[in-house]
């Protein structure tokens, strides 16, 4: 299994459309009032790593960037391309509960294989490929604010997970996932 410097890994805070369950894709919503308070929640989580001067890279989409000011603290960042959501085709834009109801066969799967199963998605090799590629680059530790599904897939090659592990793994907002020597913790609450 590969190794890879220390990654402090966030998820945007809750947007509209994660509260409706549509499907964003690459499309933006903005964070409700709980997504800005789960970015505050991160910021607290975040001051410790911050004061030892950590690269931060995150998502070019809006949801993202704007986690990123709050999280980081107005601390400058790298916007990287590589960090955008999957690319879900067709079906951004839409609810889950529509596009399951009109394929039931993927009812019961993973978000992220339903989002990547979508006509003219981006396909799970070419996603896995693209966040491999981030982490290949990867130099130092670094903070990372991304997606729930780029999330799913980063954490995953990092811990050595198989792709129906990758999409079982939980997606939290409002916590920091501490990714080292190919395990997970999960940082949450306020702390102390």
């Amino acid at each position: 299994m590969p190794r890879y410097p220390t990654i402090w890994f966030q998820r945007h805070g809750e947007t509209y459309w994660n509260a409706e369950r549509r499907i964003q894709g690459q499309l933006e919503s903005e964070l409700t009032p709980r997504g800005l308070e789960d970015a505050r929640v991160q910021a607290l989580l975040m001051r410790p790593v911050l004061s030892m001067n950590p690269p931060c890279f995150v998502s070019p989409l809006k949801r993202a960037q704007q986690t990123a000011q709050i999280a980081l603290g107005g601390r400058g960042y790298v916007t990287e391309p590589r960090l955008a959501e999957a690319f879900a085709g067709d079906w951004q834009g839409r609810l889950r509960d529509d596009v399951t109801r009109e394929n039931p066969e993927l009812a019961d799967t993973s978000a992220l294989e339903l989002f990547l199963a979508a006509p003219n998605s981006e396909g799970f090799e070419t996603f896995r490929g693209r966040v491999q590629g981030f982490l290949d680059a990867l130099t130092e530790p670094s903070v990372v604010v991304a997606h729930g599904l780029l999330g799913q897939v980063l954490r995953g090659l990092v811990c050595g997970l198989g792709r129906a592990e990758m999409g079982a793994l939980p997606n939290k907002q409002g916590c920091v996932y501490l990714l080292e020597d190919g395990a997970e913790t999960v940082l949450e609450g306020r702390p102390v």
